[in-house]
């Protein structure tokens, strides 16, 4: 049977990460209040903002700056988007 959590951003509870997905505290914060779902959802938000912003993963403030963004799209508050990128299913 697959683990759940209570997952922060969809306020309810989902299928959890199978590990957590960054090293540390975060980590393991992100392993017990995110579900997979959640997670995916980051990881296409972030590839947006990767791509279109030209972000390089070398650069530390790139790498700040995408940390901020989770947090701020796991929580639910207004994060960054794509520039012309328009959701189409409400988020």
């Amino acid at each position: 049977m697959a683990r759940t959590v209570f997952c922060k951003y969809f306020k309810e509870e989902l299928e959890g990460l199978d590990r957590p997905p960054l090293p540390g505290p975060k980590g393991q914060e992100l392993f017990e209040q995110v579900s997979k779902k959640a997670w995916q959802a980051w990881q296409a938000e972030q590839t947006m903002l990767i791509n279109e912003k030209q972000l390089s993963l070398m650069d530390p403030e790139a790498r700040k700056y995408l940390q901020e963004q989770m947090d701020k799209f796991l929580a639910g508050e207004g994060h960054d988007r794509a520039e012309g990128f328009v959701p189409t299913d409400g988020n």
